[in-house]
This record gives structure tokens, sequence and C-alpha cells, in this order.
């Protein structure tokens, strides 16, 4: 998780003046939930909500008093036009899951990189990565100093905690 903050919340060069950069997560509503409440949204970044009932989403959001919370979004295009209108300058967008969301951005031309982390062990699980990258003809996997140059991770790229092997992966679009 420390990994997943450090990358998803760093910009390439902080700006002095003018609108402030910042990345952005998209995310399905489930993986939404999934967060714990007092996590939400995840801090320092632009945080879009991906759900079919957007109208119904945006009535269950309890909004403080300075606004903070997600933008809410019908699909992965509405959240990219919804993107284009806003004050921050964003530098990357991130997308965090679910299943479907991930089907959706990998087929979007706009899509260049998937940054992956490979789990090292086997586990009884209902969700799974839809495209095998190492097969695949439109993905290339990247070199680690493309890797280290992508996330700005200095870091091995396999670690271990709790007796599991993670490893991160940058795939580039071909």
């Amino acid at each position: 998780m420390g990994y997943f903050a450090r990358v998803t919340k760093r910009i390439s060069s902080p700006q002095s003046s003018g609108p402030r950069k910042v990345n952005a997560v998209l995310m399905g509503r489930k993986t939404w939930d999934s967060i714990p409440p007092k996590f939400r949204p995840l801090k320092d970044r632009l945080n879009i909500v991906i759900t079919r009932q957007a109208s119904e989403f945006e009535a269950t959001l309890d909004r403080k008093s300075d606004g903070e919370g997600p933008m809410v979004a019908s699909g992965i295009v509405d959240a990219l036009a919804q993107l284009e209108g806003k004050a921050e300058d964003v530098e990357r967008v991130f997308v965090i899951g679910g299943a479907s969301i991930y089907r959706t951005a990998l087929e979007l031309p706009q899509t260049r990189y998937v940054l992956l982390t490979k789990i090292r062990r086997e586990f009884e699980c209902d969700t799974f990565f839809s495209v095998d990258l190492e097969e695949s003809a439109v993905w290339r996997r990247a070199g680690r100093e493309e890797l280290r140059e992508f996330t700005g991770e200095e870091g091995e790229v396999v670690v271990e905690e709790q007796g599991v092997e993670f490893e991160f992966c940058l795939y580039e679009r071909v």
C-alpha cells in the first residue's frame, strides 16, 4: 500500500504558481466502497468514482464543508471529459479497479501504460486481471530502468512482505 500511495501521489515537478498539479485515481464504486471510510477520499489525489448509478451514488456521499470527496462519473470516457475541465493540472490518471473498469481502460487508446503488481503466490480469489500482458501483442514489458523512471521509485522490483513476494512491472502499449 505504501508503494501504491507514493506512486499515485508523486508528480514530476511541483509548481510554485498556477494551478496545482495532482494525479487522479479512477475507480469503480465497489473499489471505492472497499476503501475504509477514514481513508476516503485517497489523500493528495483527485478521486473519481465510476458508477452506472452516478446521481444515486452522488446523493449518498457525505461531503465535508470544504467539498472534499470524489468526482462521480458514469464511465471512463465521462471521467476523462470531466478531467479536461478541472482547475487542477492533472499529470497522470491511474485506474485502480475493479475488473470491468480495467477491461474498459485497456481498450482505450489513451491507455499507454499498465503498472502491475504481480503477487507471487496463489490465493483463492474471484477477480483476475483480464489480459495476459506477457502474451499480448499490444503490450511490451518495460525494463527495470523504465519502471523506475515511470514510478520515481528507487527500491527493488521484487519485495517480500509477511512471506509473500510482490513484483512491480510496467507494460507499455506498442
